[in-house]
């Protein structure tokens, strides 16, 4: 079609095989033009005619590529991210955006001082749960929120197989992985805290990264929540969310991943939808009574998030206006966040979050 963006993924591990490269192929006004794989030929399997490239001096001499997706490591992504931004690509990031909030500082002003679109990569606010949740409360159904539990929690008591992920390197561990996800919705949903305490844990026998954390953001008049660990071998409810009119609680995960875990063809019948034994239950008072509803979870959609960065990039190359839903400046204060997370657990200390209202 007119306008189409040629894109390239950096990076075929899960990452890029499942989140990013079957979304570009797929989205129209998007077309996957290349794919960096340093070794293996999977990339190439899967999509023939996509050109397989094995540098980044390859990728960025691609011809007319426009947009690079940044899948590798976390370690990698700032000084990748800023080849991209300084060779005129737009860019997306994976999570962790950065591995500190310096070097999301960085890129931003890279993107802003040459025009560019800089996104971090947060699907999961287009889970079906979180949506519902979000829907529940901007139409009053809790009344005035007071607390939310927020959890990822998993049973992979053992190390991870991909030796990068248990070395102690920045951006490594549970907090940078999980704990982006859980930040970034609490951010949406009720904007910047207070304050925040926390308690990051090492629970796996012989790990060098965190893998377990509770993290507390303190609003006025309400609490906020975020738990994962990877010892959880009956996970907790996702979502238990109490206001002064109701409370919801939500089990189980969006059934996205799973699916494209699976090979099941993107927007295919039914996509994101959850079966009803997974709806969550809205709890009321009725003349002093308390009532149990079930509520449907919405279908979740991470093909949004990729339509809207297409639609940021065709805007700001023809002057026209569509606003970026995950800008770089919100990247950047999810990881400042974690970063006072992670200083609030060493000091074993509550610490003021004054500085996320700052610019990067």
């Amino acid at each position: 079609m007119a306008g189409t963006i040629r894109a390239g993924v950096v990076g075929f591990g899960l990452g890029g095989k499942i989140f990013h490269a079957p979304f570009l192929h797929a989205i129209e006004g998007l077309e996957l033009a290349a794919v960096l794989q340093r070794h293996g030929n999977e990339a190439a399997e899967a999509y023939p005619g996509v050109a397989i490239v094995r540098t980044m001096e390859e990728m960025l001499a691609v011809p007319e590529l426009s947009l690079v997706v940044i899948t590798t490591p976390p370690s990698t992504h700032f000084e990748l991210a800023r080849r991209c931004l300084e060779a005129g690509k737009y860019v997306v990031i994976d999570k962790p955006f950065t591995p500190t909030s310096r070097q999301a500082g960085q890129l931003v002003q890279i993107a802003h001082a040459r025009n560019l679109v800089l996104s971090a990569y947060q699907n999961r606010r287009w889970d079906g749960d979180f949506l519902t949740l979000k829907k529940l409360i901007a139409e009053g159904e809790l009344g005035r929120v007071t607390s939310l539990e927020s959890r990822f929690e998993r049973f992979h008591p053992g190390l991870r197989p991909k030796p990068w992920q248990e070395e102690n390197a920045p951006g490594n561990g549970l907090v940078h992985d999980l704990g982006v996800h859980l930040a970034d919705q609490a951010l949406v949903l009720f904007g910047a805290p207070e304050a925040v305490m926390a308690d990051v844990r090492y629970d796996r026998d012989r790990t060098a990264v965190n893998d377990a954390f509770a993290i507390h953001l303190h609003y006025p008049r309400l609490r906020v929540s975020l738990y994962s660990s990877l010892i959880a071998c009956a996970p907790g409810p996702r979502f238990v969310a109490h206001g002064t009119e109701g409370s919801y609680v939500k089990y189980g995960l969006d059934p996205q991943e799973p699916a494209l875990k699976a090979g099941a063809k993107l927007g295919g019948p039914h996509w994101g939808e959850e079966p009803e034994s997974s709806w969550g239950k809205l709890t009321k008072m009725q003349n002093g009574a308390a009532i149990e509803r079930t509520v449907p979870t919405l279908p979740g959609d991470y093909r949004k998030y990729y339509e809207n960065v297409r639609d940021a990039i065709l805007a700001s190359t023809t002057g026209g206006h569509a606003s970026l839903a995950v800008p770089g400046e919100q990247g950047w204060r999810v990881i400042r966040l974690l970063e006072l997370a992670i200083e609030s657990s060493q000091r074993r200390q509550t610490i003021p979050c004054a500085s996320l209202d700052a610019t990067p």
